[in-house]
């Protein structure tokens, strides 16, 4: 998780971070996804961020919370959710945009192209709310809550 923290505070991609160290993606990817590294590719790797090999070869300390890495990971699968819906309404602009134009160049006196637009726009609406918790009840606390529920822990 550090080797990705380091990565996106520099905004390099996996394929840049694996090109400036000399490493394969699919080793920046495993690494990224939790699996342990030699000691010459964490070498490798603190050379390009230019910190210590320390730094990236130490446990995590006992001062850490559990939790930290968890709340790392909801919020980067929350980035991308909300990065996925900005590119669903961009896909809904550029091609209800164009289902308008064909309808006014081919059929002027007749407009069909607003029910694509209104049947595609409740599927968006339904995006929106499920990225953006419009729905209280199924939002994240509601998860966590039924997650601790289902583990038998109390609430």
């Amino acid at each position: 998780m550090l080797i990705q923290k380091l990565r996106l505070k520099r905004g390099w991609s996996q394929e840049q971070l694996a090109e400036l160290s000399g490493l394969s993606v699919r080793t920046v990817q495993r690494i990224e996804g939790g699996k342990p590294a030699s000691a010459e590719t964490l070498k490798s790797l603190a050379s390009v961020f230019e910190i210590e090999f320390s730094d990236l070869n130490s446990e995590p300390s006992m001062t850490t919370p559990a939790h930290t890495e968890t709340e790392e990971r909801l919020a980067l699968a929350h980035v991308r959710r909300v990065k996925a819906f900005y590119i669903h309404v961009a896909q809904y602009v550029i091609v209800i945009t164009m289902l308008f134009v064909i309808n006014f160049v081919v059929t002027p006196h007749r407009i069909w192209a607003y029910w694509p637009a209104l049947g595609w726009g409740v599927g968006l609406l339904a995006h929106a709310a499920s990225t953006f918790h419009f729905i209280p009840f199924l939002g994240a606390d509601w998860e966590k809550r039924q997650v601790e529920k289902r583990l038998g822990r109390p609430l």
